[in-house]
């Protein structure tokens, strides 16, 4: 038994991984070489461009019209998917009804699909002949070729990010709580904006901003909907691809570098947002 104990606390001492000395140079060595390395060549491949070239390039009209695209789409998609992300996740837990594991496993589907073929199956749905397209059509809603079309991929590729980042917390959240905030007399509706939304917010603003994120550089599942018409349904990244095309390598990264500064500081904000509000939340 003594040699069982020492064995226990020696283990306990040394730990199963290594040390933080070794564990804190692996860890900045993997982020130096995978992140930090192709991130810098990037920036020095975009130094080759003056500062008023930059300024020129980003200040384009068409060039600003592709930057207003991509993040009021991706914004517009990532407020959707949070509210029906929460609303997927909420009938996930709480309900039970037939076909709930088909549910939840096509949550998965836009991880799994190439984007390619989440674009062209999309078009083909809201194309003015598609099953939908038609449809709207009647309505006077056009849906591919359009900002909205470029919305709606976007919406798709984003949901499982919201569902899969709220549905644990949902899960592990105490219904206790919510019996005794109506044995207080609280309508459904308070108990829900006061005890499950407080609880629920930090993992909402992170599915939130992991949803934004991939929107921001989505490109195979809306080069096809959107039509990629300049000036109108053009998304940076494929003004990006456009520049390689034409061998205007430092153009193309000076706006990715653009674009990473003004994404970098965007999701800086949501996570100083996500860190204040957990603060708050309650226990």
């Amino acid at each position: 038994m003594s040699t069982v104990g020492f064995g226990n606390t020696l283990l306990r001492r040394r730990g199963v991984l290594p040390g933080f000395g070794a564990g804190f140079g692996l860890t900045l060595f993997y982020a130096g070489l995978l992140v930090l390395l192709p991130l810098g060549a990037l920036i020095l491949k975009a130094s080759a461009l003056g500062p008023r070239d930059v300024f020129r390039l980003v200040t384009d009209p068409r060039t600003l019209q592709a930057f207003q695209l991509t993040f009021g789409s991706s914004a517009v998609a990532g407020g959707v998917n949070a509210l029906f992300g929460l609303l997927l996740a909420w009938v996930l837990v709480r309900y039970q009804f037939p076909g709930k594991s088909l549910v939840d496993a096509l949550v998965d589907l836009p991880f799994a699909l190439p984007t390619a073929v989440a674009g062209i199956s999309l078009t083909s749905i809201y194309a003015e002949n598609g099953s939908l397209g038609a449809l709207l059509g009647k309505l006077g809603l056009k849906v591919a070729f359009t900002p909205l079309g470029v919305t709606v991929a976007l919406i798709f590729v984003g949901i499982p990010f919201v569902v899969r980042t709220v549905q644990p917390v949902l899960e592990d959240l105490d219904r206790d709580v919510e019996e005794a905030a109506a044995v207080l007399g609280a309508t459904r509706l308070q108990t829900f904006a006061r005890v499950i939304l407080p609880a629920l917010f930090p993992a909402l603003l992170t599915g939130f901003a992991l949803a934004f994120a991939r929107a921001l550089g989505e490109y195979g599942s809306v080069v096809f909907i959107s039509g990629n018409m300049p000036y109108k349904t053009e998304i940076v990244p494929l003004l990006i691809v456009t520049r390689l095309e034409q061998y205007d390598y430092a153009g193309a990264t000076a706006l990715a570098c653009v674009m990473l500064l003004f994404s970098f500081l965007i999701l800086l904000a949501v996570n100083l947002l996500q860190r204040w509000s957990r603060r708050g939340a309650p226990a």
